[in-house]
Parts: structure tokens; sequence; C-alpha cells
């Protein structure tokens, strides 16, 4: 049972891409999609486990969704400019080595020696694959360029913060349940001011709202992933979530039809076993 739970959030983040890729929209259309869904996951799993928090956790935890939106509204411009295939890989890595850094600077993890080489290992071992997947021909479907890859790093800042957020003191002693809905309301809050400042329009059309399954996918993940930590161990449960890159960069290529030249698809793979491999050290660190 705990290794079944612990799969619910690599499905739910893997196949969130592939649902935004098959239904289309806007960026502002998939952002509003995720927000709403996730909100209404949120609800639901207030309304079952009832649980309580703070007046001072509960804005925060807003702050911190609505911060969050900034990684994932970057990953749906990146799907337009270079698919799904290409800018997963790439944007965990980015997630990963940014996470890592602030954990080990800010909040202490890999005290020892022994931690920090094993990090630092990992990390470029992740790095190398990251480069292996972005390798492309030029007669490829969509080539990444230099630009891309900056953009995509500069809006991961917003996972950055997401993911330090349960560690920051004014939320580290309130339960995961109890931030959940709050942190949901925050994502929703950010998709709409984003759609309201750069397509006011996207309301009226009916991907806004047909992306909200995708949305559904996501929370359900995010709040499976509270319940595998609890399970598995922390550890454990963000191993297991690293399936997510093999179903949403696989998915990107056969469901989504992202064309990937033989010699690409090689690179992908190793590059993939790279990521996995790098991911599951840094846990060990």
């Amino acid at each position: 049972m705990n290794i079944l739970i612990a799969l619910i959030p690599a499905l739910g983040w893997g196949i969130m891409p592939l649902i935004t890729g098959k239904i289309g929209g806007s960026p502002a259309n998939q952002m509003f999609g995720i927000g709403a869904g996730a909100t209404i996951v949120g609800l639901v799993s207030y309304l079952i486990t009832q649980p309580s928090v703070s007046t001072l956790a509960f804005w925060f935890s807003v702050l911190c969704g609505a911060l969050w939106t900034i990684g994932q509204i970057g990953q749906f411009i990146s799907f337009k400019r270079i698919g799904v295939s290409g800018t997963v890989p790439l944007s965990t890595v980015f997630q990963l080595v940014g996470n890592s850094i602030i954990g080990m600077l800010i909040f202490g993890d890999w005290a020892g020696t022994q931690s920090k080489v094993i990090g630092i290992v990992a990390l470029l071992i992740v790095i190398a694959g990251a480069l292996l997947t972005s390798i492309t021909d030029s007669v490829a479907g969509e080539k990444m360029e230099i630009k891309d890859a900056i953009f995509l790093l500069c809006t991961t800042v917003g996972f950055w913060i997401y993911s330090s957020f349960p560690s920051m003191p004014i939320v580290k002693s309130e339960s995961s349940t109890g931030v959940f809905l709050p942190e949901m309301l925050g994502i929703l809050l950010g998709a709409v001011i984003y759609a309201l400042f750069t397509d006011p329009k996207a309301f009226k059309q009916k991907e806004h709202y047909q992306n909200i399954i995708a949305g559904i996918s996501w929370g359900i993940a995010a709040f499976a992933y509270i319940f595998s930590a609890k399970a598995n161990g922390s550890t454990s449960a963000f191993i297991w979530t690293q399936l997510n890159v093999i179903i949403s960069t696989f998915g990107g290529i056969f469901v989504l039809h992202e064309y990937k030249s033989g010699r690409e698809m090689r690179f992908t793979v190793m590059g993939i076993l790279l990521i996995i491999v790098g991911s599951v050290a840094t846990s060990f660190a």
C-alpha cells in the first residue's frame, strides 16, 4: 500500500504536462486550470481532514503558493518553445540543484564533509544528464537555445521558494494538511493575476476550464505526497517522485508526438538515467 501511495505523486505530476498538452490553450489557460483544479482538491482535503492552521501561516502559505506560479508559468511557456520532453528534464535539474544549494547554505543540509561530497557529486551527475537531454539536431522539431534555458532557470525561482517553504520558521511547526489549502488558494490567486495582466480574454476560452482536469491531477499528487512522506519517509518519497521525469519526457515524445531523432533519443535516455541516479543520490547526502 505504501508503494502505491508513493506512486501517486509521480503519476499525477508526470501526466499533468501531458493533459495540458493534449487540451492545449495558452499558458494563462493552463495556469488557471492548475490553480482551479488544485484548489478543488484543497477544499475536498480540508473537508475530510479538517486541520487547523494559524492566521499568519495561512497567509504566508497563500503567498508561497502564488510565488510557485512563477515557476509553473515558466514551464508552460517553455512547453510551447522546446516541448514537454525538452522542458521537464531541464526544469527538474534546475529545481534539484537550486533546492540543494539553498538547503545547504540556508537550512544546514549536508552538514558533514561526506554529505557535501556525495551531494556535490550527485549534482554534477544531474547536470551531466541535463546536458545530454538538451542535445538536439539542427533539423529536429523544437531546438533548444541558450535563451530558452536561461528563461526557464530564471522562472524556476518560484519553485525554489515553494520547495523551501516547509523549512521556514513561520510554517515549520504547522501540519502539512493545514497549510495545503492556503497553498492551493495562493496558486489560484497567482493564476488569476497572471491571466488578468497577460490574457484577459482567456476567461472566455473553453481551454481555461478544460485544463482544470490537469489541476486536479497535480493537486491529488501534491496531497498524496504529504502522506507518502509520512508512510515511506521523506527520502523514499522523494526518490519515487523522480519517476515523473520519465513519464513526462517519454509521454511528450510518444503521446504528444514531439519529434526526436534516433541520436536525440539515445542522448535523452542516457540523460534521464543520469538525472534519476543523481536525484536519488542527493537523498543520501
